[in-house]
């Protein structure tokens, strides 16, 4: 028996694509480029906007005998264990084979934002942790732990990260996010990619682009960014993680942009991302994003004329089920009316990711062959050590921190005592779990309130919830007061709830009027505050919420950023001093709830001045954080002049001068004086983390390269210019302890397509 040429592993993947598209039919090429969502509900509140209107009905058996592209979360949708999981893909996978005259199966895909969004899967930190560790060691280490587990059980794509800079923190998906600063973003973005490509999963890019801009802050909202915003806050972090981290897939995002949707958009999705950037994987839609072409953006008069614009810009595979790009599409082509060569473009670069997976090859087997633990003690161990990487101790102005192993201690508020109050929106006790009262959580999740009690066994602790997270009643308060009178120190735990399209405070579709805390928390903290006791306050939120009211009236500030699992021992280890605090900010936290948006990233105009009563001033700046020792930085910065394709190195020795281990973050900051366009004050070019036992010292070099001075400049070209720079040493965007003044000289620049895209650091131990 011969092998047909397709078959063939010796044979290159395009040669062997180029024989199988050659004997398949339209409809065969056609059910590539789909998802199937078996067990979606169509009736109750679902987990994608307008989940319910843009559901299809299909006949299972009749769909897969001419193949298909993808399954839609087999283990996403509903709680099933682990190992019958796996099997229940097996069979599903076998029948999609049989069922098809390839033998084909299909894509399996997953979210995995903050672990894999399964039952009895780990539940990491979100994404905006990760931001606060300034680790990207550690997150790559946990997302090829998370591909792991994706693996394990037969899943080929997972769909994360999400690379949106944040613009406006009332946005619901802030949590989402790595932070505020592209350069953070990238390189944190670069290092999960990197991570969940080294365990055979398709890393999918979220969310293609300008999502994160929406106006007002509304999910959704038109995107109304200019051309130099865009090109340098929006499309950096993506570039970064396809070039140097080689994601596989991206996914358009819902919004348009100047009035042209992302899934419509040739400019983007192929020239842009293709022609420019060099990427040769796949395109997939936002949830149902094909569709709203037509029901949202009103770009498509038909589902047909949908599929031709999404199919035309470059958008390969639509999500997570059939719309447009089933019998619509193909009796359209079949009409004349949108021509084959597009499903031929797009089934193309399918095939290729199936050969490159190895689903093209006569002896794939669906059949899991690892042993699945999906919250291995492994698992549980990087979660523990990224959640107190992530915990920023934002005020101890007196040193209440760590609290006295035999204190009172009343712990007051709504999230102190909640399991749920670790989760982002996307973990799967809050984005599916809540659809299933009565299952299990599945996975063990330490409160705040229990993990305190064992941190602490010789204190006294009582607790008193005081009030809900965003509901009104007040008959709590009395309790709580009572509490709190009681002891020498009072921890109120406030914050978010997690959830989906306004069933949470924080979440997809949760976005918020302006930054004032969900419910009367706010009055709840005025109460204990008044008490006299000293109030220790610890948040546990998606993101950042105004303080100013608060401002020295505190005995301390703690912030976590939904923590995972792990997060209520690693609150507690913070309060007890187990641990040393070493987060710093992602996003700036502000001092009023109103006046937004804002964040760190503002040009002159965007600071305060005498031309507006309004002070956009933060009450804790981008990259701030304190910790429990005390640190000694040295540095022989100075002036110097390098041309405009030239590089610098500047050096700083940091110091543990304190009597305990602790992590210092340094990071470098560019300021450029002048520029033929307005500029941010300073932006993030560089950072370490450093972690020095007392007395330790370490040396860290920067090596600044001229290219990440660059920018946008009025023709729409990235430019290096010459002038005045300085670079500055800093343990946040305004504490700076070290500057050097560099001149570049030479012609301005054009940047090529290989130009720097990170500051390398070397870290000399001394």
């Amino acid at each position: 028996m011969t092998t047909a040429p397709w078959r063939d592993p010796a044979l290159p993947a395009d040669a062997r694509v180029d024989d199988l598209l050659s004997r398949m039919t339209l409809e065969e090429k056609t059910a590539q480029l789909y998802g199937v969502w078996v067990g979606a509900d169509t009736d109750g509140d679902g987990v994608a906007p307008l989940q319910r209107e843009m559901s299809s009905d299909y006949d299972w058996d009749e769909l897969i005998t001419h193949g298909l592209g993808q399954l839609t979360r087999p283990f996403g949708t509903a709680p099933v264990d682990p190992a019958l999981g796996a099997r229940a893909l097996a069979r599903a996978q076998r029948r999609i084979a049989a069922a098809g005259r390839f033998g084909i199966p299909a894509l399996a895909h997953e979210e995995c934002l903050a672990g894999f969004t399964t039952w009895r899967a780990t539940a990491y930190p979100v994404p905006l942790a990760w931001g606060a560790s300034f680790d990207p060691g550690l997150v790559e280490e946990m997302a090829a732990a998370i591909g792991r587990d994706l693996r394990s059980v037969g899943v080929h794509q997972g769909l994360a990260p999400v690379l949106d800079v944040v613009r406006d923190p009332r946005w619901g998906r802030v949590e989402e996010t790595i932070g505020e600063d592209p350069y953070l973003v990238g390189t944190v973005a670069t290092a999960y990619v990197r991570g969940l490509e080294s365990a055979g999963i398709v890393s999918t890019l979220k969310h293609f682009a300008g999502y994160a801009s929406s106006a007002g802050a509304r999910n959704l909202a038109p995107v109304r960014a200019g051309v130099r915003e865009f090109a340098d806050i929006t499309l950096p972090p993506f570039e970064m993680a396809l070039r140097e981290a080689g994601a596989r897939s991206v996914m358009a995002a819902y919004t348009d942009t100047d009035g042209v949707p992302a899934s419509a958009d040739p400019g983007l999705l192929t020239e842009l991302l293709r022609e420019r950037w060099g990427f040769t994987g796949t395109v997939v839609a936002d949830y149902f994003g094909v569709g709203f072409l037509q029901s949202q953006h009103r770009v498509a008069g038909t589902e047909a004329e949908a599929a031709h614009a999404a199919l035309a810009a470059g958008l390969d595979v639509e999500l997570p089920t059939l719309k447009c790009y089933g019998t619509p599409l193909i009796e359209a082509v079949r009409a004349g009316e949108i021509p084959e060569s597009l499903i031929e473009r797009a089934a193309r670069r399918v095939l290729l990711q199936k050969c490159g997976l190895g689903l093209l090859d006569e002896d794939w087997s669906p059949e899991p062959t690892e042993r699945i633990d999906l919250d291995s003690a492994s698992n549980r161990a990087i979660a523990r050590r990224l959640a107190e990487e992530s915990v920023v101790l934002l005020d101890n102005p007196d040193g209440l921190l760590p609290l006295a192993p035999d204190t009172r201690v009343a712990v007051v508020g709504p999230r102190a005592a909640d399991a749920l109050a670790m989760l982002g929106c996307y973990s799967f006790p809050s984005h599916v779990l809540t659809h299933h009262p009565g299952v299990p959580m599945g996975i063990e999740i330490p409160t705040v309130l229990e993990a305190l009690r064992g941190e602490l066994p010789d204190a006294k602790v009582t607790f008193a919830e005081g009030c809900g997270v965003d509901d009104p009643d007040r008959t709590g308060f009395e309790e709580a007061v009572a509490r709190a009178s009681e002891a020498d120190v009072c921890v109120a735990v406030l914050g978010d709830r997690a959830g989906l399209f306004g069933r949470g405070t924080s979440g997809e579709g949760c976005d918020v009027t302006d930054l004032r805390l969900p419910g009367v928390q706010s009055d709840l903290l005025d109460t204990l505050v008044s008490t006299g006791v000293p109030v220790v306050l610890v948040l546990l939120t998606g993101r950042p919420y105004a303080l100013g009211r608060w401002h020295g009236r505190l005995g301390a500030v703690v912030q976590a950023f939904f923590p995972g699992e792990e997060g209520g021992p690693a609150v507690a280890g913070v309060l007890s001093g187990r641990v040393n605090p070493s987060g710093r900010l992602p996003v700036s936290v502000p001092r009023v709830p109103g006046g937004q948006p804002w964040t760190y990233l503002q040009p002159p105009l965007g600071l305060a001045g005498e031309v507006s009563n309004l002070d956009p001033t933060p009450l804790y700046p981008f990259g701030h954080g304190h910790s429990y020792t005390t640190f000694a930085w040295e540095s022989d910065a100075t002036q110097a002049e390098i041309p405009t394709d030239g590089s610098y190195d500047i050096a700083v020795t940091v110091r543990n001068t304190g009597d305990r281990a602790g992590a210092e973050v340094v990071q470098l900051y560019l300021h450029d004086p002048v520029a033929s366009v307005t500029r941010p004050d300073v932006r993030l070019i560089g950072y370490q983390r450093l972690h020095l036992d007392p007395g330790d010292a370490a040396r860290i070099t920067f090596q600044f390269h001229t290219d990440l001075s660059a920018f946008t400049d009025r023709s729409g070209t990235r430019v290096v210019e010459p002038g005045a720079l300085e670079l500055r040493l800093a343990a946040s965007s305004t504490a700076v302890h070290h500057t050097a003044r560099l001149t570049l000289t030479g012609p301005t620049r054009a940047l090529g397509p290989d130009h720097h895209l990170h500051c390398e650091t070397r870290v000399d131990r001394l």
